[in-house]
Parts: structure tokens; sequence; C-alpha cells
């Protein structure tokens, strides 16, 4: 028996070899290989009529909050089940779109290692966000740099630019002027829309889960007041976006701040700083590749002394403003894609931050009802439990509170109540809604 196994061995180790890497194979990819992903639900590409979104014929007004984290949380075993959870638990909830990072330059889990550099491990966990967000009916809307340091951002670019010796400045202005760090933008955003999702096997420019792009989180170019660098900046790539793919949405990414030249400056604006940070949301917004323009809304970091009856009121006022420009200057749609209330705030209570998602909320359902421009909005932002580290002073569980909890999911009841239900929402909703 023992010579007839020896015997054997040249069939048993290359058998046992075998079997080694398909269990390798599936306890570090489980997730990506144990769902199947044929039976998704059917989802179609948000289109824009004038100042409304559209899907299947119907106007789409949009509940959404953020997750910024879900890339970087797909990449590893103990964190991936998180991206799961949240969207299972928003799709519960009637919320449609999540807009999250398809970035991360040259810091730790970075997908862009180097200009032009990726680190597959990490493209197939953002592969795995847009297939799971479709396993739920999920729409994400996906940002591509940022203007924060965060992430790597700008000034990752430049310093990329400064190291190889072709920067021409060290100011981190010069991601938006200079011609080499433009370059490695367009390549990076290339490698993005015409990447081939290694689990649907659908072209990330070709799949209806992702709502849209934006061009980068909140744009300042504070070297430029008059706003023309980064103006020149949005039209060249938002027109090279829109030679790769014309099938999805696109927007900048603004904080929404009127610019020097707008007779909003001093009627809307927060305060004097804000016209002098080299945009302008109409002036930006306005260029025929851009599909929607985009505002935040962050009354506790713009005004100190407000008390929440002033900040709340300024709230209502700021979105209706935009709103209004989206419907009679702009003719777009105009999307709040992030909105949050501080609990550092002296005397925080978590009532207050319910006032503020209401205050929001009325707004919106307000332009639905007469099918305005006020395309949806976006909270700033959603975690789960055991991720305390990563949040900061806006985050929340929102099933945590009942209140917050019933606040959101009746707003996802009354738009949906306003306009009918997409397919991918019925089910949920016939859930929350009864």
């Amino acid at each position: 028996m023992v010579k007839s196994m020896m015997g054997s061995n040249s069939l048993v180790y290359p058998i046992l070899g075998f079997a080694s890497c398909i269990v390798f194979l599936y306890l570090s990819f489980g997730d990506f290989l144990s769902v199947n992903y044929k039976n998704d639900p059917k989802l179609s590409f948000v289109e824009r009529n004038g100042s409304n979104f559209i899907v299947d014929g119907k106007l789409f007004y949009i509940n959404g909050w953020n997750s910024y984290w879900f890339m970087d949380h797909a990449v590893h075993d103990y964190s991936r089940p998180r991206i799961k959870e949240m969207l299972q638990a928003a799709a519960k909830m009637g919320l449609t779109v999540c807009r999250t990072w398809a970035f991360n330059d040259g810091d730790y889990n970075a997908l862009q290692i180097a200009p032009g550099q990726f680190d597959e491990r990490v493209f197939k966990a953002l592969d795995y966000v847009i297939a799971e967000a479709r396993q739920v009916g999920i729409r994400l809307l996906f940002s591509l740099v940022n203007n924060l340091q965060a992430y790597g951002g700008k000034t990752q670019y430049v310093k990329w630019a400064w190291d190889e010796g072709v920067g021409l400045s060290a100011s981190n202005d010069s991601f938006f002027f200079d011609p080499s760090i433009r370059l490695y933008f367009k390549n990076y955003v290339k490698t993005i829309l015409t990447r081939k999702n290694t689990i649907t096997g659908v072209m990330y420019r070709d799949d209806p889960t992702i709502f849209g792009w934006e061009l980068i989180n909140e744009p300042r170019c504070i070297t430029d007041a008059s706003g023309d660098t980064l103006q020149d900046w949005i039209e060249e790539m938002s027109s090279f976006i829109k030679s790769i793919d014309k099938k999805h949405m696109l927007t900048i990414g603004l904080e929404g701040f009127y610019g020097p030249k707008s007779s909003k400056k001093t009627t809307v604006n927060p305060e004097f700083w804000a016209a002098d940070l080299g945009a302008d949301f109409i002036r930006n917004s306005a260029p025929s590749a851009i599909d929607f323009a985009s505002v935040h809304i962050y009354p506790d970091h713009w005004f100190k002394k407000k008390s929440l009856e002033g900040k709340l009121k300024f709230v209502a006022k700021w979105m209706r403003s935009h709103i209004e420009d989206g419907e009679k200057v702009l003719k777009k749609p105009v999307m709040f894609t992030e909105f949050g209330l501080s609990d550092e705030n002296k005397g925080f209570d978590p009532a207050q931050r319910d006032q503020f998602y209401k205050t929001v909320f009325d707004v919106i359902y307000e332009s639905a009802k007469k099918k305005g421009a006020g395309g949806g909005s976006f909270a700033w932002q959603f975690f789960v439990e055991g991720m305390e580290d990563y949040n900061d002073d806006f985050g929340i569980v929102p099933w945590k509170r009942a209140s917050t909890y019933q606040i959101i999911t009746e707003h996802s009841c009354r738009l949906a109540k306003a306009h009918g239900t997409i397919a991918s929402q019925k089910e949920n909703l016939k859930q929350i809604c009864r």
C-alpha cells in the first residue's frame, strides 16, 4: 500500500497543488466569487431632459448619500462585508444613489500608485463595489479626484510632476494649468472609463450602475480668483470625458459659491470670502458637457455665530437660489451632493441634525412636486457599525437613531409618491412605504 501511494506521487502532488490554488483563490476572493451576478436587477441609464433626470421615461428625484470609503474597504477581506451591509441597508431605506470615491492617488491602498500605474488589487475592489451596488439596484456617482489632500488629491499630482522634473510650479493649483499634470489626469480618467469590470464583464463607460462622473471634489483655485484657470480646466476635462463616454451624467463637484462677477455673491453667498476661491457656480456649470450642477451645504462650517434657526433659514435660501438658477439660467438639474451638520457644535443634540435633514428634504420635495430642477440630495455621510475610526463629525449610522431613520425613509416614500417608482426601487419601497 505504501509502495503504491509513493508510486502515484507524480499525480497526487499536481492535484494537491491545483486544489491549494483553488482554496487560496476562494479565501482571497470568496466574496467576489460567491455571488451570482447574473440575477442582477435590470438597470437603465439615467438621462437628462432639460432640468430633470429621467429613468425609463419617468422623472427621477434622488434620495442619496455619501460613503466615500467603499473602494478602500473593499480591498481587504475583513472590511469588504461593510460594502454589502451598507448597500443593502440603504436599499431598504429607499435610497437610490451613492456618491463615493473612484480615486486614491499615491496613498495607502492607492488605486493609482504613480502616474499611469495602477494596483490591480484595488481596481478589483472597485469592480466589486460596482457589482454589489448593481445587486441591490443602487447607482453610483463616482468622484475622480480630490481638491483636498485626503486620498492624494491634486497635491499628489503636483508632487508627481515635481519629482519627475516636469512640474511648472510647486503650487497645488498648478494641477489646473500644468500641461504635464493635465495629461496625467486625462490618462487616469481614460483608464477608469475604459476599465472592464472583472466581475461583471462590463466596461465602466457602458455600465448603467454608474449614475455619473464628478470631475473633482470641491474644486478651488485660490491663486486665480478671476476663475479663468479653473474654468479652462473644467471645459477641457468635461469635453475629454464626453469624447470617451456619452452615456453617463457628468458634473463638476462644486461647493456652489457664486464668483466675483455674480450678483448673488453678496446676497446668497455665506460670507465675502466665498467669492474669492476661483470658482463660480453659474459660469462653471454652464458648459454643454456638464449635465447637472452640484452644490454642498455646510452651514456650521460657513457660520460660527448663527443660531440653529438662522443656519436652517440660510440652508433653505441657499438651496432655493441654486434650484432657481438650474431652472431659469442653466436649464439643468441641480444636485446637493453633500450636506452635513457637525456634532462638534457647542450644545449639539442629534435632534438638531434631524431638523437639518428635514429642512434639506423639504426643499427637495418642494421642487419634486412641481417638477423643478432640484434633482436630489446626498447626506454626508453614512457608515455601518464598527467604523468609528473612519468617521468625522458629520457621519452617522442612520438606523441607530429611530427618528433620523424615519425622516430619511419618509423622504424616499414621498419622492416615489410624487412621480412613481423606478423599477429597481419597487420591492424595497413596498416594504417601507406601506
